[in-house]
């Protein structure tokens, strides 16, 4: 008996595939086992299945479970990006170009705790926490001290930041000018994911509703300016982190994403012409095969919301494209060597799900940052899955599993559930001012948690196997003249600016503020003119005010 998707893959590989291959080529001639046996890139059921178009269709193609290129990782693998940063910029450039001489493909910056809530290193509210969670960037000086000898138009940025994601683009789009790199060549991502901060993380700045507007003010702007740019890194990693089941995170994640979106329709934009910068950012936890498949349903139900719900045209807006990140809140202090396996299987998972980027946590995370040889471990760990495992060589190889598939569907449905529940209640702002995305994550934390506790789920070396050694694991210390440091590069900074210039556009931007004008043309101006990030956050706030948790957004 004929199989018809045999003849949907010759269409496929005529329409999606050949044409990819023109523009890049897969990265060998023929692949096949150690044994010789050839490895296809794309493997069908053996018997026709009537719901297989619907489900699961091919590689690039909608619904997209099956990934987002027609070639995925025999075209070039994803793109292996270490979140580091901490202490100064000149520190964590080190830090970087020794990632890059690593075989690195991709930056991720982490940045300190005073610039992810807009203060400058030298406020009384930055006492205490000047690069201890990540790098200090007061700056645009700062910034061109992180990103000396990186090129721009080379080498992709992703930054974890939210509240001042727009001021620290800026900041970027400001070094670029420098370096003679035009903002179109420009390739990154900013987090720039507000309402996770509500829900499960913390570090808001200013209400919802010119939190959103700034949001929408970046798609606004790249869509225009910087067409290669992730304008959003939409994250479920943070609801994870706090606690959330598999579901919910795909649930709460897309609902984000949802209300982003309907922000950006309801101020005037063209949902295909901002919708291919969008980005997601998932975790990846121990349960290999529900993770494997939390990827694929979630891929699955972003391309119907996106084609079906706001009536995108693009296939490219219905793409669901994401970052991942191996779970920072499985890895244990006790028996830390320990942690190098579970960030293999969790890399592993992400990879076999489809992720476009990747990050694997260093063994010693849940003790301090990671020391540089635990960052090369943990960047290893990302190769030899590329290079020795063989996972990269098929598409969706896990595909046709009984269980896979099985997850997938069910998690799917049940994340749908979810959604539709935030639905009837107005969207996820009235789901999170209610309490009830958040009283749903502490739930599922507290079961876990109970269930540890009474051994219901095992944790090597915590709750199982335990030993009474200490480990003598080196870890990473901070200088403590770090913020000393810091205040001094800002006083001298404010000595040499041109203080005039600097209320002129302090005065410019309060104007502006209180308008409905893009302000991302004035935050370059402001960084290019030495106006800190502190200054820039400090005029938002006195027109906007500051979120306070407990009161009506």
């Amino acid at each position: 008996m004929m199989n018809p998707l045999e003849d949907a893959k010759k269409e496929w590989e005529e329409t999606a595939v050949t044409p990819t291959i023109a523009r890049f080529p897969e990265r060998r001639e023929h692949f096949e086992t150690r044994s010789g046996i050839p490895i296809e890139r794309l493997y069908l059921p053996a018997d026709p299945d009537p719901d297989y178009a619907d489900q699961l269709g091919f590689p690039g193609q909608f619904p997209f479970t099956r990934g987002v290129q027609p070639t995925m990782y025999r075209g070039r693998f994803w793109t292996m990006r270490q979140y580091a940063g901490f202490g100064t910029a000149v520190e964590s450039n080190q830090r970087y170009k020794f990632l890059l001489a690593q075989g690195q493909t991709g930056l991720s910056v982490a940045f300190d705790l005073p610039t992810q809530i807009g203060y400058d290193s030298d406020d009384p509210m930055a006492l205490g926490e000047v690069g201890k969670v990540g790098v200090s960037i007061p700056s645009l000086e700062d910034m061109a001290v992180l990103l000396d000898g990186i090129p721009l138009d080379k080498v992709s940025i992703s930054m974890t930041i939210n509240a001042p994601a727009a001021i620290l683009l800026a900041m970027v789009i400001a070094v670029a000018k420098r370096q003679g790199v035009a903002m179109n060549q420009l390739r990154g991502t900013i987090q720039n994911d507000i309402l996770k901060e509500y829900i499960a993380r913390g570090t808001y700045i200013f209400p919802p509703q010119p939190s959103m507007r700034l949001i929408t003010d970046v798609f606004d702007f790249c869509s225009r300016e910087i067409p290669r740019w992730n304008t959003i890194s939409v994250s479920g990693y943070h609801i994870r982190e706090a606690g959330s089941t598999a579901v919910q995170e795909i649930a709460f994640t897309l609902a984000n994403g949802i209300a982003y979106v309907q922000a950006a329709i309801d101020a005037g934009l063209d949902v295909d012409k901002f919708a291919q910068q969008i980005s997601f950012f998932f975790n990846a936890h121990n349960n290999f095969l529900e993770e494997v498949a939390k990827f694929r349903a979630a891929r699955r139900l972003w391309a119907k919301i996106m084609r079906y719900w706001f009536g995108a045209k693009n296939p490219k807006s219905w793409r669901l494209r994401f970052h991942t990140q191996t779970g920072g809140s499985t890895l244990t202090a006790q028996q830390p060597e320990n942690n190098v396996v579970r960030v293999a299987l969790q890399a592993l998972a992400a990879v076999m799900g489809g992720t476009q980027s990747l990050h694997t946590n260093g063994r010693d995370e849940a003790l301090a940052l990671p020391t540089q040889e635990a960052a090369q471990i943990a960047l290893r760990t990302q190769q030899i899955i590329a290079h020795e495992s063989g996972v990269a060589d098929t598409i969706d190889p896990l595909a046709g599993s009984y269980v896979i598939e099985k997850l997938t569907d069910e998690l799917e449905e049940r994340a749908t559930r979810y959604l539709d529940a935030i639905s009837d209640m107005g969207g996820v702002l009235p789901a999170i001012e209610s309490g009830y995305i958040q009283q749903e994550i502490q739930e599922a934390a507290y079961r876990f948690q109970k269930d540890l506790d009474e051994k219901r789920e095992i944790v090597v070396g915590v709750n199982r196997f335990t030993q009474e050694e200490k480990s003598n694991i080196e870890m990473l210390k901070l200088d403590p003249a770090i913020e000393t440091t810091q205040r001094r590069r800002l006083a001298n900074l404010r000595a040499r600016r041109d203080n005039a210039k600097v209320a002129e556009l302090r005065a410019h931007l309060e104007t502006a503020a209180q308008s409905s004008q893009n302000l991302m043309p004035l935050f370059i101006a402001c960084v290019e003119n030495d106006v800190t990030l502190g200054e820039i956050a400090h005029t938002l706030r006195g027109v906007w005010g500051e979120y306070k948790p407990g009161f009506e957004m």
